[in-house]
């Protein structure tokens, strides 16, 4: 049995038989980019049929794999994202899955890796679609993704031993998920601009075709939250490439300064997720 083969029947053990169904004939491949505590499969080479991405969760990841389903659908009218083919879950043990169409283009990510003389171009891409996504109607946005939130979600996370400490950034590479947790009880942002974020606004996330961001992906934590939510994660994975980008980037979102209060305190809070 090839790996492909064997990474299907084991993720396909509990599916109902329509979503079986549907990633039947398909070749697998692990998708490892990115974060998510889902598992991410790459589907291809099915006779006729368009690329597709399955992510199967359980327990937590489950629960973000059914709240990414609700954002995909409502920033659909909006945005491009990832159109949902289906989603099934199970109770016994506790499972999802989110089966959804590949997105065409490359990852901001894989663009600047390909060629780092597009930087100028892609920052202003990035910012110009930020600008698109902070101004979708808060009104209309049912997600709450703001500052007690993700501190609530922060402190769950660390209690159940689900913060990869190993993962942070350099300067607290020393660091417990507790010592993050202090320092952000001491850098609490003053009043929050509250606008519809992405979230998790990583250059992995942003997808782009002929230097313009045509869709975003993973999803899972959109809502209203501070616009620096956003700001902060794209502003330090520009900086781990060149800091004329990130002064760029801020320029070309349309801010005068950077409010360095915010900027560390959400950082600060990404460790923890």
């Amino acid at each position: 049995m090839s790996t492909s083969d064997t990474l299907q029947s084991t993720v396909t053990a509990a599916m109902p038989a329509s979503l079986r169904a549907a990633v039947a004939a398909y070749q697998w491949t692990r998708d490892s980019v990115g974060e998510s505590d889902a598992a991410v499969y790459r589907l291809r080479g099915r006779d006729g049929a368009p690329d597709l991405y399955l992510k199967h969760g359980r327990g937590s990841a489950a629960a973000d794999l059914a709240d990414e389903l609700a954002r995909l659908r409502w920033l659909a009218p909006y945005l491009a994202v990832p159109a949902v083919v289906q989603f099934a879950c199970v109770a016994d043990p506790e499972q999802a899955w989110l089966l959804m169409t590949a997105m065409p283009g490359t990852t901001a990510s894989a663009v600047l890796e390909a060629n780092p003389a597009l930087g100028p171009v892609m920052v202003d891409a990035l910012a110009a679609f930020l600008r698109r996504l902070h101004a979708l109607p808060v009104s209309d946005c049912p997600y709450d993704a703001g500052q007690a939130v993700r501190l609530l979600q922060a402190r769950q996370r660390i209690d159940a031993g689900l913060v990869d400490a190993d993962d942070f950034d350099a300067g607290r590479q020393d660091w417990t998920a507790e010592q993050v947790w202090t320092a952000l009880q001491g850098n609490l942002p003053r009043v929050p601009d509250l606008v519809v974020t992405h979230g998790d606004f990583s250059l992995e996330n942003i997808v782009m075709h002929e230097g313009t961001v045509v869709a975003c992906i993973d999803v899972g934590r959109a809502g209203i939250a501070d616009r620096y939510q956003d700001l902060a994660i794209a502003w330090r994975a520009l900086g781990e490439l060149d800091a004329a980008l990130q002064q760029r980037f801020v320029e070309q979102y349309g801010l005068l300064d950077i409010d360095q209060g915010k900027l560390q305190f959400h950082l600060l809070l990404d460790e923890l997720f």
